[in-house]
């Protein structure tokens, strides 16, 4: 779509473009949403993919994902044998169901800063403990735990000209086992639930992420893992308003899959322990 209130592109802007920043502007990636809908507030572009950060970073501390890292090069990303997690970041792009034009200009930073409930890149970094780092125009960083980054359906914590710079995954989650269950109503459709559970092999921990059904992520932890009831509980003691409502479900729909792939999910993590 042409966005005919846009004066202005910015191409080069500098190291740490916050500020430049005012009033009026969008930090421009792939642009997958920005240009899909109607932006009458906006006046001018910053293109931070002239920035030219690194898309991915893998070390012994873990893997380090560049907000403007494409969803093509997330998915062509061959992790290490033994981050046997690793299989889930391909899974979470092919949640993100799209051509291949899209997936090679769309970047797992957009995705997460757009905070759509069914939004994969919240998904899998919330899933994998992840931490992002944010830039202020001020030129101050700070650190967010993936967690607390969605705040709501299409809300989070970004101040206004705050850019997600780095998305960082500790090995320690890397090295976890992860079980996903996802559902949508048609074959290539958005996701009306997506599940992920994580445990370290030899021990009884559960981390299960809901996400997609509910309008923030939510995490609930287990040091041992749970019986069916208990993690039906904890399950039933999410808040009745976090539960997302939209044509593809209701609350109540959503919330009776949870408990169903939750229990799938503890079933074959117990099995595999």
């Amino acid at each position: 779509m042409d966005l005919n209130t846009i004066t202005e592109i910015v191409r080069r802007p500098s190291s740490r473009p916050g500020a430049e920043w005012r009033e009026g502007d969008a930090w421009l990636a792939g642009g997958t949403w920005l240009f899909s809908a109607e932006q009458p507030d906006l006046r001018r572009l910053v293109d931070l993919t002239a920035l030219h950060w690194d898309p991915l970073v893998p070390s012994d501390a873990g893997l380090e994902i560049g907000a403007t890292c494409t969803i093509r090069d997330l998915y062509a990303f061959a992790p290490p044998g033994d981050w046997i997690a690793g299989p889930l970041l391909a899974r979470s792009c092919e949640a993100l169901l799209s051509s291949f034009k899209v997936w090679n200009s769309a970047t797992v930073g957009g995705n997460i800063c757009l905070s759509l409930p069914a939004g994969p890149m919240i998904t899998l970094t919330v899933a994998l403990e992840a931490r992002y780092e944010l830039w202020a125009p001020d030129g101050s960083t700070r650190i967010v735990d993936a967690l607390e980054f969605v705040t709501g359906d299409h809300q989070n914590v970004l101040a206004p000209g705050e850019i997600l710079r780095r998305v960082a995954i500790p090995a320690r989650a890397l090295r976890k086992r992860a079980v996903h269950r996802r559902f949508t109503l048609t074959r290539l459709g958005r996701s009306t639930v997506f599940l992920v559970g994580t445990g370290t092999p030899g021990t009884g921990e559960l981390l299960l992420t809901v996400t997609a059904g509910t309008t923030r992520p939510v995490r609930m932890a287990f040091d041992g893992l749970p019986d069916a009831r208990t993690l039906r509980q904890s399950i039933d003691a999410v808040p009745a308003d976090v539960w997302f409502a939209d044509p593809n479900g209701t609350p109540g729909h959503r919330r009776h899959l949870t408990r169903h792939f939750a229990e799938e999910i503890r079933r074959e993590l117990m099995a595999g322990t």
